[in-house]
């Protein structure tokens, strides 16, 4: 008897071998998850179990404001530990460059890793990054040897003078941190992936349902950051292990070529004629 080639294997393989790249370190997960706001601790060592993400968020402000690590990092350590999972400090609350180098140094110090997710807020309603005092930071802690991971808006001069100030990817927006929105501005960001073909580009902050990661992934994003989507879900563990899927299921979409766009209707099932293509 001859054994059926089993698709959904094949599918599976290809997933598990599609890596992508942080300069020398090679990922496999591209779902990366905040750590504030869970009901509990438990609760957010399940949602990252669930969530099968290789780097997680962390604000030092947060753990400054407990005293120190007061055994948050400790928790979190066996899972990610588990996974091959890293931390990734960030600069939230920090309004001007300076502020901000001076907490990516604590964190480097307090973490010990070289990575930050570099945020300087311009405005308080928004939260909208400051693009000025955001460029002066990353120029500052690249000389320092920290690998930046700038949270940006989905302006693409801006973007550029990241990326030549020596950031190795870029963190656009979807949407106002926390809101919910999704992908608000996707010409712009289908502008940034078609104009910047080769930089690593994660969609951070906005999104509010997995649908919204689907997209962002079936647009050519490499991966998609969020925190309140899960932490504030009915079920924070049920709700990371949704993300999981929809990122793996935007990022095997985008592969396999999402069909285009029609402006009228095309009919599915053909009149006349042979409903196969011949030779495929």
């Amino acid at each position: 008897m001859t054994d059926t080639p089993n698709h959904t294997d094949d599918v599976n393989n290809d997933i598990h071998n599609d890596t992508w790249r942080v300069q020398d370190t090679v990922l496999q997960s591209r779902f990366l998850l905040g750590t504030a706001g869970y009901p509990s601790p438990r609760v957010l060592c399940d949602a990252v179990r669930a969530s099968g993400t290789q780097i997680v968020t962390v604000g030092l402000r947060r753990q400054l404001a407990a005293g120190g690590d007061n055994g948050f990092v400790e928790l979190l350590r066996p899972v990610l530990a588990e996974r091959g999972a890293r931390l990734l400090p960030n600069t939230a609350g920090c309004r001007s460059a300076r502020e901000a180098i001076t907490l990516a140094h604590m964190a480097r110090e307090l973490f010990g890793t070289p990575w930050v997710k570099l945020e300087v807020v311009g405005d308080e309603h928004t939260l909208q990054p400051d693009p000025f005092e955001l460029l002066v930071a990353a120029r500052q802690l690249v000389a320092d040897g920290f690998v930046v991971f700038p949270y940006c808006t989905d302006d693409l001069v801006s973007a550029r003078r990241l990326l030549d100030a020596g950031c190795p990817l870029l963190m656009p927006w979807g949407a106002p941190i926390g809101s919910g929105q999704g992908l608000i501005n996707p010409t712009a960001l289908r502008t940034l992936r078609e104009r910047l073909p080769d930089t690593v580009l994660i969609i951070d902050a906005g999104l509010g349902a997995p649908s919204h990661a689907a997209q962002a992934l079936e647009m050519g994003f490499d991966a998609v950051l969020l925190n309140s989507a899960v932490a504030h879900a009915g079920d924070p563990v049920g709700m990371a292990g949704a993300f999981r899927d929809a990122v793996r299921a935007g990022r095997q979409a985008r592969r396999s070529g999402v069909m285009a766009r029609q402006d009228c209707a095309v009919p599915s099932t053909p009149v006349a004629g042979d409903p196969f293509l011949l030779g495929a």
